[in-house]
């Protein structure tokens, strides 16, 4: 494995610990600030409406520029973020924090996972980008209860000191261990961000943001009210709520990297067969939640084949793209945050309308089985316009 990927896990760790850790600490980040919880509960939505925009913004900024140095900026932003975070006074100031860590994200995952890909044979491409990922999973399984452990008995504050020494790690990673040879520019387009644009002409690309946004969505929509639905449907208690989620972190972890070999063998199949399986984990998941034993497996399963779907869908946008991919990377991992907020979104007005907390797992359902009718659409285009030969080379050969 070239060393140049654990440092871009590293990266991607701190980043996942900086967006999933603060869900522990609002009670005392509310506190602190003398806020509401409503109030504090922004600087989740913040985060994730920053890293939309700074998916596709920044990256789009920084297209013309080195990759190494741009992931190096990037770690600098993140590392400023989070250092903010720590020190902040007030509110806003915290808010500040938040939105500059979250501006780095999308443009992280985005690049770093062209730089990934470019860092292995092209048969392995897929799985290159899945142990990138493997850091934003780790975090979960562990990052998190450690991340939330430290700032309960230690305050907040020590939390993002703690993120913002991992930041100085995976920079000094980055700067050691990424060949500057493979983040040079010789794939990048002529016409640079003109260049990275007129990969959107392809309606491919367009139709790979759909599958993201409805496939990862109807995943994120059902796991968003997933501590409702353990405690007041499967009869868990609230006590039991973080172990659980650690197995479903688990999931995360083992269905990353197993999809990313999958989808190196086949991409296309392996996304029509996780997205359907994932379909009927949801609605079983649904249908089975008072049985505590089931509800467990379903939790992994979840997990498993939820995250499955990420190597192979970055990997599909990427390679439609594939004369100009560092913009369309960035706005597929923003087109990951729309799904999550629009799957959470859709959750919360099911329970609203008093569909009861399962509700949320049967939208979810449905949004995953729609992004698959939209990939097996995109599938059938596909084949039409483009000779057999040319489809069978773009889809299913090895990345």
């Amino acid at each position: 494995m070239p060393p140049g990927l654990i440092a871009l896990a590293i990266g991607a760790f701190g980043i996942g610990l900086t967006e999933f850790v603060i869900m522990g600490l609002l009670p005392e980040v509310a506190v602190d600030f003398a806020v509401t919880e409503p109030v504090a509960g922004w600087l989740i939505s913040g985060y994730a409406l920053s890293v939309a925009v700074g998916g596709v913004a920044l990256t789009a900024a920084v297209t013309r520029l080195p990759r190494k140095p741009v992931l190096l900026g990037l770690m600098v932003l993140f590392i400023i973020g989070n250092l903010l975070s720590a020190v902040a006074g007030d509110y806003a100031v915290m808010m500040a924090g938040r939105i500059v860590a979250a501006l780095c994200h999308g443009a992280f995952f985005g690049i770093g996972a062209v730089v990934a890909a470019g860092l292995v044979a092209p048969a392995r491409r897929a799985g290159a980008i899945a142990m990138m990922f493997a850091g934003l999973t780790i975090a979960n399984v562990l990052g998190v209860p450690f991340g939330t452990f430290l700032g309960q008995h230690f305050g907040w504050r020590s939390t993002f000191w703690a993120i913002t020494a991992i930041g100085v790690v995976a920079l000094i990673g980055l700067a050691l261990l990424i060949p500057a040879g493979a983040t040079a520019n010789a794939d990048r387009p002529a016409g640079g961000l003109r260049g990275e644009l007129r990969a959107f002409t392809h309606p491919q690309v367009w139709l790979s943001l759909v599958i993201t946004v409805l496939g990862f969505g109807g995943m994120f929509g059902a796991f968003t009210y997933i501590a409702y639905t353990l405690t007041e449907v499967s009869g868990f208690a609230t006590s039991t709520v973080p172990w659980l989620l650690v197995l479903f972190g688990v999931g995360l972890f083992a269905g990353n990297l197993l999809g990313g070999r999958a989808a190196d063998r086949s991409l296309s199949r392996t996304l029509v067969t996780v997205l359907a399986v994932l379909t009927v984990v949801l609605v079983g998941f649904a249908l089975t939640a008072t049985n505590p034993v089931l509800t467990i497996v379903a939790l992994v399963l979840m997990g498993g084949f939820g995250f499955a779907t990420v190597p192979p869908l970055q990997m599909r946008i990427m390679r439609y793209a594939r004369q100009a991919p560092t913009l369309a990377s960035g706005a597929n991992i923003a087109a990951f945050n729309l799904g999550n907020a629009l799957g959470a979104w859709i959750g919360g007005v099911t329970i609203a309308a008093g569909l009861g907390y399962t509700s949320p797992i049967w939208a979810g359902a449905a949004l995953t089985l729609i992004g698959l009718g939209v990939l097996l659409g995109a599938l059938r285009l596909a084949r039409r316009d483009e000779p057999a030969r040319a489809e069978a080379s773009l889809i299913d050969a090895p990345a």
